[in-house]
């Protein structure tokens, strides 16, 4: 495992409410720089076999119009693939949407990924501890696959000790963000937060804890 605390912070994170047909929306965003090309990203993000060695399996008919199924997780449709810099699917249901779009310069690739859903599901932009700790594991693991690590089950990758002390720091990070951005009260974060130490680090002992940064 990586040192905790420097993969929590190469991730960028935002939570935002914002006008939305037929009402608002709360976006989460999170954003990292990869040290490869765009069309590499792509290819990890998009080819069947690559995606299931750092996320999970999908099966489905993977092309603009068609849709998809994560083993054990989400499925939706395919609403938008243009390579190698955005990819736009619905997760789990028509009104969750993920966007995901690539932009490579000198230095690497920028990845940023948005996931929305209309206020009245979401709750408050405390919403965002539900998904945004999940999805910084799979930022995680993207950097690993990049970097020529090799995962024999991303799912149990996940759920190990080492990534549930990795899920810890990253809800601490999406609590920063949610209480900064002013879009949910202290009570909602609260609630919230709890929810997120349940599904991501149900194995941790309660209070804070100090895992190896090697």
């Amino acid at each position: 495992m990586r040192d905790i605390l420097l993969e929590v912070a190469a991730a960028a994170r935002s939570v935002s409410r914002r006008a939305a047909e037929g009402g608002e929306e709360v976006a989460v965003t999170v954003r990292r720089t990869y040290p490869a090309s765009v069309e590499d990203v792509w290819n990890a993000l998009t080819d069947p076999e690559r995606l299931g060695r750092w996320f999970a399996p999908v099966s489905g008919d993977l092309r603009a119009g068609g849709t998809f199924q994560v083993e054990g997780n989400a499925g939706g449709e395919i609403r938008r693939c243009e390579p190698p810099s955005r990819l736009t699917v619905t997760w789990g249901g028509e009104v969750s949407v993920v966007d995901v779009r690539l932009t490579g310069d000198a230095g690497g690739t920028t990845f940023s990924l948005e996931h929305t859903v209309p206020l009245e599901i979401a709750g408050s932009g405390a919403g965002g501890l539900y998904v945004g700790p999940g999805w910084d594991a799979a930022v995680l693991g993207l950097a690993g696959f990049l970097a020529g690590e090799v995962v024999d089950d991303p799912v149990a990758w996940e759920n190990a000790p080492e990534m549930q002390h990795y899920h810890e720091r990253s809800i601490d990070a999406w609590v920063e963000v949610v209480a900064a951005s002013g879009t949910a009260t202290a009570e909602e974060v609260a609630v919230a937060t709890e929810v997120a130490r349940a599904q991501f680090t149900p194995d941790l002992v309660a209070g804070p804890t100090e895992p190896s940064a090697g």
